[in-house]
């Protein structure tokens, strides 16, 4: 059992990363054309959230035998901070103080979590407290795509979902649902079976309409398509950025 418990943290952490690097084409777009465009920066900056509290939650003073949520959380912060300030730097004044603000709200949630968590709260409570805080993040955050799923079943295409990323991302929700089934911690396994289900339907609608093409499917081409960011309601005006928009699904 506890090898079974390792050796999906394991693949849990391999498909995460994958995750997390996804959107690096869309940042190298934006440093490239040293703009935002109309690529949204809120999924980010909600990401780095659950990964922070996702991280805290697998410390070993927090909650046992979880350290590889907090390596690939952590992992992920690091790596959602330096997309939240680039996204800072190229967004036009009105954006860049919206992200800001948001930054600074996720710094001072985590920071109130980590505080109460440490000098208030021991032992179970704090697990509890922690845990809660993270799987609301967690469920926030997977069930984001769903304006994606809302534009397949719309326009009956997938030509704004990619397969390997949709694969991913039930890849990734499975590992760590099993993972914490494993475990018996149900703050892993509740919020990543609700992401393994998402990614799932992901994967069916693009084997119901992988193969559909023409009007259903040009119409999906216009300004205004929504974007395969996270949480992004913003259209986009050509397929390219879309396409190379992320999906970035979180432990």
């Amino acid at each position: 059992m506890d090898v079974l418990h390792f050796v999906f943290g394991v693949f849990g952490n391999a498909t995460a990363l994958f995750l997390f690097l996804a959107p690096t084409i869309t940042f190298k777009r934006i440093i490239r054309s040293k703009s935002t465009e109309q690529f949204s920066g809120i999924p980010y900056v909600m990401t780095l959230l659950n990964c922070l509290l996702s991280a805290w939650y697998g410390l070993p003073f927090v909650s046992k035998n979880n350290l590889l949520v907090s390596t690939i959380n952590g992992t992920g912060a690091a790596i959602e901070t330096i997309y939240v300030l680039i996204f800072i730097i190229y967004a036009p004044r009105k954006e860049k103080s919206k992200i800001l603000g948001l930054f600074t709200l996720v710094l001072t949630i985590f920071a109130i979590v980590a505080f109460v968590s440490l000098f208030a709260l021991h032992d179970k409570a704090r697990k509890l407290f922690c845990g809660l805080a993270a799987t609301i993040f967690s469920i926030i955050m997977y069930a984001s795509p769903l304006s994606i799923i809302r534009l397949v079943i719309k326009t009956k295409s997938v030509e704004f979902m990619p397969f390997f990323l949709s694969l991913f991302v039930f890849l990734c929700g499975t590992s760590w649902f099993i993972f914490g089934l494993l475990g018996r911690d149900p703050f892993v396994a509740i919020p990543n079976g609700f992401g393994c289900g998402l990614g799932a339907i992901q994967l069916i609608l693009y084997f119901i309409y992988r193969k559909n093409k023409g009007k259903d499917a040009a119409a999906a081409k216009q300004p205004t398509s929504e974007s395969l960011e996270m949480g992004s309601g913003k259209p986009q005006q050509e397929k390219q950025m879309v396409a190379n928009g992320s999906v970035d699904e979180r432990v």
